[in-house]
């Protein structure tokens, strides 16, 4: 007989655990809203990000950094503003009157877009691939890798705080290589 209690008192506090689950709080539909607007925000910033990239707008691609954000390409931040739109005029160089408009040579595309928030900061992984107008007219890919991002809200705005590219195709190696060669021969008087 006291089996049988004893089995019966534990069939009763069994679901305990199950009823403690269900009382936990939900986000509230406020809370829900916040954090998809988040989201969304973040996703505009990765978009927005190569458009800028894209266009060789070095201001517009610099303002989506944080006022200490950095930019970490072949190992190597960039932090700030300033030094970074400085070492994108470095790279692109200054446009001359018949060159072609830069969103016709190169065309940048992010996939696989991973957000994790974290209230007023965020990680974000992507991958991205580049693709450049070869001599012949013909697409050829330029370079794939990955991001890894650390974001920020500042002043009530999504930035990015941190972007670390990790390329993949060529190797972080051979693309510093390319990057190191590029910088003097873009440099125009």
């Amino acid at each position: 007989m006291r089996a049988i209690a004893a089995g019966l008192a534990l069939l009763l506090i069994a679901p305990a655990p199950a009823l403690a689950k269900a009382s936990v709080s939900k986000p509230s539909f406020a809370q829900r809203v916040q954090r998809v607007e988040d989201e969304l925000a973040i996703r505009r910033i990765l978009i927005d990000y190569h458009h800028y990239l894209d266009a060789h707008d070095a201001e517009g691609y610099a303002n989506l950094f944080a006022r200490d954000g950095a930019w970490v390409n072949g190992g190597v931040p960039h932090k700030g503003h300033d030094e970074i739109v400085k070492l994108l005029r470095g790279i692109w160089g200054t446009p001359r009157p018949g060159d072609p408009d830069p969103g016709t040579i190169l065309y940048t595309h992010t996939t696989n877009m991973r957000i994790d928030l974290h209230g007023d900061h965020a990680t974000a992984w992507s991958r991205h691939l580049m693709v450049k107008r070869g001599p012949d007219g013909k697409p050829f890919p330029n370079l794939a890798g990955r991001y890894e991002d650390a974001l920020i809200r500042e002043n009530g705005v999504w930035k990015i705080q941190r972007r670390t590219d990790f390329p993949v195709m060529p190797t972080q190696e051979e693309w510093q290589k390319i990057m190191s060669s590029r910088m003097p021969a873009q440099t125009r008087p």
